[in-house]
């Protein structure tokens, strides 16, 4: 089903019986076979998709410039604006090659890891399919010196485990003796996770340098930094960034993958030096024991807040709708906590990429997040929490925006309507979960695509308006007609003079939809208290 350009998805329309029933929290969807075409990332938008994902892990440039012009043309035809996520690879370690029908290791049995390249099951003659012995090498040569006896090294996501018990010679000579102590199939190219040891590469591969080019060349809206241990992970991509430019209007924002346990040694760091935040629990589940993952989520869910940084839950959110076109009721309490927690989107990965129901799960995302924010917004005891880094800065915009979340609720407006030229203003109010959809007007459509990520925000494209009488007139016909308010609705107006003018917003007007011929009062409505 396809859609008039310009008009909303059907899962931004209001509906009067509550408040609002536009979808606040935003739901990243990843390309993949599954939902590359044209029409299927239509619907995808339709249903409440707002961020799409390349994952550079798996596929070649041409796939990804494919799909990245298929995501572009379906948001033309939707007439919504949607951003783009290159995820970079990271230093994801692999095994290296191994022979057809892979080796399985049983318990008990010992494993070996070289810094030569091997081709196990082929150059070592000792590998049978079920050996006493077997030789790996692995992607990162330099594990073997990394890694040292008495420390854990897991396969294929934990499903195989090792533990080292002896380190042999050096240099190229050294290897590593490890004990099988959970079995299973090894195949090629199968994850490494080294729960236990502080590595040495660096954040970003060759490989990740290349995808960075790319991403500049192609105007990619937010690119995301695997396996960050740091903040300095962060501020080198950044000045990266920074220093390739290439025409952009500003480096592309990055968001930071939580997945290591080291990060969360440098948490706070990280959340300041980066654009946002993404809670990546497949290999942090991995890395540490699986019942602390949901208290290391909500630290660093309450971390980003507390840095005004927008946050994402990823990993495993609806994965049984990869074969099922329905989820478990685990899941959906998966993703309504994650929306009770306010974070400002959640991720599908598979169920999206290579799934069979790509639509279904994007549509019971939506209708999860719906039914959650519906509850959220009536219970009187909760109350929004501006940003605490934020609070302390004393800046003007991040101020005037927790005055907006004040006036939103002593007026139970319908929603809040601002001019953000580069998207910043946007970015300030949605930090304030102000509960309420937030109508983000531009002129410039890589903000547009930016401020798809964040909480709440509805970006607009609208030629600059050359007063605020005039930006007020014109915002007021678009939300009437697309539905977001009626006649008489209590609107926040937030903008700048001049408008247009990047971080100057500066000013709260109260308005009332139907009076824009007065639209500093309304009928009935006194401007002064009683005497």
């Amino acid at each position: 089903m396809s859609q008039t350009p310009g008009k909303p998805a059907a899962s931004d329309r209001l509906h009067h019986s509550s408040r609002s029933s536009v979808v606040l929290t935003k739901i990243i969807a990843t390309v993949g076979p599954a939902c590359e075409e044209v029409k299927t990332l239509v619907r995808l938008i339709e249903e409440g998709a707002r961020v799409f994902r390349l994952n550079f892990s798996h596929g070649s440039f041409e796939h990804h410039e494919r799909r990245m012009l298929a995501v572009r043309q379906a948001s033309e035809l939707a007439g919504v604006p949607v951003a783009i996520l290159g995820d970079l690879s990271g230093p994801k370690i692999r095994v290296g090659k191994v022979r057809d029908g892979g080796v399985t290791l049983n318990v008990g049995d010992q494993v070996d890891f070289q810094k030569p390249t091997i081709y196990t099951g082929v150059d070592e003659p000792r590998c049978k399919n079920t050996p006493a012995s077997v030789t790996f090498s692995c992607t990162y040569p330099d594990l073997v010196n990394d890694v040292e006896p008495g420390q854990r090294m897991l396969i294929d996501d934990g499903a195989i485990r090792l533990l080292v018990t002896e380190a042999h010679g050096s240099g190229d000579d050294r290897r590593l003796s490890c004990s099988v102590t959970v079995g299973g199939l090894v195949t090629s190219s199968k994850g490494v996770n080294l729960p236990d040891t502080p590595l040495s590469l660096p954040s970003l591969t060759a490989w990740d340098l290349k995808c960075v080019d790319w991403a500049i060349l192609q105007k990619l809206d937010y690119l995301a930094l695997s396996f960050v241990r740091s903040g300095k992970d962060i501020t080198e991509l950044k000045a990266l960034l920074a220093s390739k430019r290439d025409g952009l209007d500003a480096p592309i924002p990055v968001v930071a993958k939580i997945e290591k346990p080291q990060a969360l040694d440098d948490l706070d760091a990280i959340c300041a030096a980066s654009d946002a935040i993404m809670v990546a629990r497949g290999d942090l589940g991995v890395e540490m024991d699986l019942s602390k993952v949901p208290v290391m989520q909500k630290r660093i869910i309450r971390s980003a807040h507390d840095h005004g940084k927008p946050v994402i839950v990823a990993t495993q959110m609806l994965q049984s709708m990869i074969e099922s076109a329905g989820p478990t009721r685990a899941e959906v309490s998966d993703v309504a906590n994650a929306i009770y927690e306010s974070v400002d989107a959640v991720m599908l990965s598979g169920e999206t990429a290579v799934g069979k129901y790509p639509i279904q799960a994007v549509a019971v995302m939506s209708h999860i997040a719906r039914e959650v924010e519906r509850d959220m917004a009536s219970d009187p005891d909760r109350k929004p929490r501006p940003p605490r880094k934020l609070q302390e800065t004393r800046y003007r915009t991040a101020a005037l925006a927790h005055g907006v979340s004040v006036v939103v609720e002593d007026l139970r407006a319908t929603l809040v309507a601002t001019w953000s030229e580069l998207g910043g203003g946007a970015r300030y109010l949605s930090q304030n979960r102000l509960g309420v959809p937030i109508v983000a007007a531009s002129s410039n459509p890589p903000a547009l695509r930016r401020m798809a990520l964040l909480f709440g925000v509805t970006p607009v494209f609208m030629d600059r308006p050359q007063t605020a009488l005039e930006f007020l007139q014109r915002m007021e016909k678009l939300v009437l007609e697309r539905g977001y308010v009626v006649t008489g609705d209590a609107v926040v107006i937030a903008d700048g003079e001049p408008l247009g003018t990047a971080g100057v917003t500066n000013r709260l007007r109260i308005h009332y939809m139907g009076d824009s011929e007065r639209p500093w009062n309304h009928p009935g409505v006194p401007t002064q208290p009683p005497a």
